[in-house]
């Protein structure tokens, strides 16, 4: 299994690069980041500064969105990045959420984002993808290789994802909603006459390392607790279309009961105000929170549902510790050896 990291680009950026920088030191293979360009500072401007500062991680967005971002240039941008800096870039995209909101704007439907998919990725592998009436490719691009991750918890999103998408993004670590989820796009895959396993499973959750005591473990929580928030504000949106019950586990939706509303102005952070209808046990099932054997145990629970990579979303007082942690006590137990593409070549 892979170990990733999810950052927020929250000014200064050359913190952001640091933690990136660190992050690659202690073993992880990927460096992920939140795209929501009025919440936080552009991306891909600092995907570039990343890449200079590493040799081997891997950058993207977890996720972008089809709305805010005009497919060619989001591909264009991933391709001119792999030309400078040897495919090292991997595309996660869904509908879009705090991008998109703190707009005003909707999330896209999922037949956009489904032609959307098949731009970027087409554009960026140096190949032809039609817009409109036009056929257009860049003629720079021939050596770009891109893949395109795709977020998601309702069912269709997830058939969708299996349908077309290069992996799979989830954004809970609870064993047992990550079963469902990956059954659901795996199936799919196999309908659409695709090899079910070549789909790569990503889940990305907070991870919190402590000593394993009372105390350390209720803090934890709280610096975890928005989280269940954020996920919520999806699990929301799926409820509407769906309503409980039916196929979508109640372990996903039954939590979000007590919640009264969402203020993106605190989106993604620790202490948020909007997060308190959050239960521990939630807290608990949606992230990794205990001592490097918890956290190891975890992740071999996920690995043997078929995740391939795990995504430690680094939003709390702990940064530069939970790298630590992981890189001297979790990853030398758990993680392969980086596979990207870019990295081996």
């Amino acid at each position: 299994m892979d170990i990733g990291v999810v950052l927020q680009c929250t000014p200064p950026a050359s913190r952001v690069v640091e933690l990136a920088r660190q992050a690659e030191t202690h073993g992880f293979s990927h460096v992920w980041t939140f795209d929501s360009h009025l919440l936080w500072q552009e991306p891909y401007v600092i995907y570039s500064q990343i890449l200079a500062a590493t040799r081997k991680v891997v950058v993207g967005p977890m996720v972008t969105n089809p709305a805010t971002r005009d497919w060619t240039v989001t591909a264009s941008t991933f391709a001119t990045l792999n030309d400078m800096f040897g495919n090292r870039t991997v595309c996660g995209i869904g509908r879009g959420d705090s991008a998109v909101r703190t707009l005003g704007g909707k999330p896209a439907t999922l037949a956009t984002l489904r032609e959307s998919i098949a731009v970027i990725r087409e554009l960026g592998n140096g190949r032809s993808a039609r817009i409109g009436d036009t056929m257009v490719r860049f003629p720079w691009a021939g050596a770009s290789q891109l893949e395109v991750w795709v977020a998601g918890y309702g069912p269709r999103a997830l058939d969708l994802t299996g349908e077309v998408a290069d992996g799979f993004i989830l954004q809970l670590a609870d064993p047992d909603i990550t079963a469902w989820t990956i059954a659901r796009v795996r199936a799919a895959a196999e309908r659409a006459g695709r090899d079910p396993g070549a789909v790569k499973i990503c889940v990305a959750a907070p991870a919190y390392v402590t000593d394993g005591s009372e105390g350390a473990t209720v803090h934890a929580r709280e610096q975890c607790r928005w989280f269940g928030g954020m996920v919520g504000n999806h699990v929301a949106d799926i409820v509407t279309r769906y309503g409980t019950g039916g196929d979508i586990p109640a372990a996903l939706t039954e939590y979000i009961a007590g919640r009264q509303g969402y203020d993106y102005n605190q989106h993604g952070m620790a202490g948020n105000t909007h997060a308190d209808f959050v239960p521990d046990a939630i807290v608990d099932r949606f992230c990794l929170i205990g001592t490097p054997d918890d956290q190891v145990a975890r992740l071999r629970e996920l690995e043997k549902l078929g995740v391939d990579q795990f995504a430690v979303y680094l939003q709390h007082d702990a940064k530069t510790a939970t790298l630590e942690a992981y890189g001297e006590s979790v990853i030398p137990r758990i993680a392969h050896p980086v596979t990207a593409t870019a990295a081996a070549e």
